[in-house]
Parts: C-alpha cells; sequence; structure tokens
C-alpha cells in the first residue's frame, strides 16, 4: 500500500488540484453571476430596455470559473494526463502542482465574489443613471485585474515545474 501511494499519490495530488482549481473559482462564478442577475432581473423588470447595459456587469464575474477551467486544462495537459501519456508523478511533484494553482483556487473565488458584489452595485448606477453604465463596467474591471494576476501566477508556476 505504501509502494503504490508512494508511486501514484502524486498524480492523485495533481488529480485533486486540477478538481480545486475548477471547483472553486467555478463556484464563485456561479454564486457571483447569480447575485448579480437577481439585481438585474429587478432592473429588467421595471425597464427591459437596459438589458444590455446590465448583461455586461452579470457576466464579469463568470470569468473566474473560466479562468480555473483553463488551467486545469492546462495543468492536465502539462502532466500528460489529457494527452494518455501519463506517468506516475510523484508526491513531491505533486504537492508542486498543488501549490501551483493555489493563485487561481483561492484568489478565483473571492474575486468572483468580489466582483459580483461590485457589478450588483453597478447595476444600481444603470437604474438610477444608465448613460454612466460604461463606468459601473470600468468599477467591477477593476476587480478583474487580480484574477487575471493569480491566473497567470499559476499558470507561470506550473508551467516552471520541471
Amino acid at each position: 500500500m505504501v509502494d503504490l501511494l508512494m508511486e501514484w499519490g502524486g498524480t492523485l495530488i495533481v488529480f485533486f488540484a486540477a478538481a480545486i482549481a475548477v471547483v472553486f473559482p467555478g463556484f464563485g462564478s456561479a454564486r457571483g453571476v447569480g447575485l448579480v442577475g437577481q439585481a438585474a432581473a429587478g432592473l429588467i423588470s421595471e425597464d427591459p430596455s437596459k438589458f444590455s447595459k446590465v448583461l455586461i456587469l452579470q457576466a464579469l464575474p463568470g470569468t473566474q470559473g473560466l479562468y480555473g477551467f483553463l488551467t486545469t486544462i492546462l495543468l492536465l495537459n502539462k502532466t500528460g494526463i489529457l494527452s494518455g501519456d501519463m506517468a506516475p508523478i510523484d508526491l513531491s511533484m505533486g504537492l508542486k502542482y498543488l501549490f501551483a494553482v493555489l493563485p487561481i483556487t483561492v484568489v478565483g473565488y473571492f474575486s468572483a465574489v468580489i466582483q459580483a458584489k461590485t457589478s450588483a452595485a453597478g447595476v444600481a448606477i444603470v437604474t438610477k443613471q444608465p448613460e454612466d453604465s460604461t463606468k459601473a463596467i470600468i468599477f467591477a474591471a477593476m476587480v478583474e485585474t487580480y484574477a487575471v494576476i493569480s491566473l497567470l501566477s499559476s499558470l507561470l508556476m506550473i508551467f516552471s515545474i520541471e
């Protein structure tokens, strides 16, 4: 059993890393898109002409889920799991990959939720001053910066592991 764990434990950790890299940002995005959708639905029920302005605000918190998915695909590709060239990954290598996905896993979740709150506030801006919708989008997009930084950090770490 110990030999099996030593041989395949790293591979199991890589699967765990891939799972959390997609699950947590995905959960944050789903939560975020839902939160903004609720705010937007209230506005649209009163003024359907503002749909396109609030749709952009609703879509923004969804990007973190995409970043987590991209990270997972690239991790599984880098380790040979997707291509079918999978070789056993030792424990230390598996841990390296696990730590590499932590930035997008943690920041992806929290930034999606925070971006949703900012986007929901943007829906309130569109409600009262539709001509300022671009400002609302910029406020929400500022949060995106940190999601992109975490994505790039995770990818740089994944691809630097030899």
